[in-house]
C-alpha cells in the first residue's frame, strides 16, 4: 500500500516534536538530520550501515553522483546557463548571487562551484528522469565559475519547476538548485540544495524537512534581493554558503 503525503506529514510532525522536546530539556542544536531519516524513505535503504572504508585508488575512479563538466578551465560564459546553446532557454530568468565563507565570515577565494538543476517544467536533461514534462533543446540545466577575492559567485540561469517523486503517492520536490563546492582537491567536494524563498511545498518535502531545525532549514533557502535583479533581464537571489561552524549551510553529506 503507498504512503500517502499524510502518512508522511505524521511522521515529520512527530520527529520535529521530539526534536523540540529535546532541545528544550537542553540537548544542542542539531544541523543535520539523522542519515536514515524515515520519512525521507530511500535514505533508510542506502544510509551506511557499517564503517567507512577509505579510498586507496585515484578519486576520479570513485563513482560519481553528480555532473561531471570535464577538465578544461572554467570559461566566462560557465556561469551564465541561459547562454550555452544557440537559442534562449524557457523560464523565468533569474540571478544567484553570494558568498562563500568560513566560520569567520572570511571569504573562501578562488573555489569550483558547480551547479547542476531540472529546467523550468521540473525535468532534468539525464537519461534515468522519464517524468513526462518537456525537455528544453536550450537548456542543459549545468554551469560552473570560481569564487573571487571577496568569496562572491554569481550564475544565471532560469528557476526550475518543481517536479514529482517516488518517496510516496503525490510527492513533489519544491524548486531547488543542487551546487557543489570544492577545497583545494577533489575529495574536498561538498554538495547542497538551495531553494527559493515561500515556496508551498516547503511543507510538504522531507527531504528539506529532515533539517530538524528550523534556522538551520532556514540557511537553505534564498533571499530575493531586488539590487540583484537586472532590468528587463533577470530576478535577483541572493545565497551565502558558510563551510563550516555552528552557523554553517547543511551539506548533504552531513558535514558542516
Amino acid at each position: 500500500m503507498s504512503l500517502s503525503q499524510h502518512d508522511i506529514d505524521r511522521e515529520v510532525a512527530g520527529l520535529r516534536d521530539a526534536y523540540e522536546r529535546s532541545r528544550a530539556a537542553g540537548a544542542p542544536a542539531r544541523s543535520h538530520p539523522p542519515r536514515d531519516y524515515a520519512p525521507y524513505r530511500s535514505s533508510a535503504l542506502r544510509h551506511p550501515k557499517q564503517p567507512l572504508v577509505p579510498v586507496r585508488c585515484d578519486p576520479e575512479t570513485v563513482e560519481l553522483h553528480t555532473p561531471v563538466f570535464g577538465g578544461t578551465d572554467v570559461t566566462d560564459t560557465d556561469h551564465d546557463l541561459t547562454r550555452q546553446h544557440h537559442g534562449e532557454p524557457l523560464g523565468e530568468r533569474i540571478t544567484v548571487s553570494g558568498r562563500l565563507l568560513d566560520r569567520a565570515g572570511r571569504p573562501v577565494r578562488g573555489q569550483l562551484i558547480e551547479l547542476w538543476q531540472a529546467n523550468a517544467a521540473g525535468r532534468y536533461a539525464h537519461l534515468r528522469d522519464q517524468h513526462p514534462a518537456p525537455l528544453d533543446p536550450h537548456f542543459t540545466g549545468v554551469g560552473r565559475t570560481l569564487t573571487g577575492d571577496d568569496g562572491g559567485y554569481s550564475f544565471t540561469t532560469v528557476k526550475p519547476g518543481a517536479y514529482p517523486w517516488r518517496n510516496h503517492d503525490n510527492a513533489w520536490r519544491p524548486a531547488h538548485l543542487h551546487f557543489s563546492f570544492f577545497g583545494s582537491a577533489f575529495t574536498q567536494r561538498l554538495i547542497t540544495q538551495m531553494y527559493f524563498p515561500n515556496d508551498p511545498l516547503f511543507a510538504y518535502d522531507p527531504i528539506l524537512q529532515s533539517v530538524t531545525d528550523e534556522s538551520a532549514r532556514q540557511r537553505l533557502v534564498a533571499a530575493y534581493d531586488h539590487d540583484l535583479s537586472r532590468s528587463e533581464w533577470s530576478l535577483g537571489y541572493r545565497w551565502d554558503v558558510v563551510l563550516d561552524g555552528p552557523s554553517a549551510t547543511w551539506i548533504e553529506e552531513g558535514r558542516g
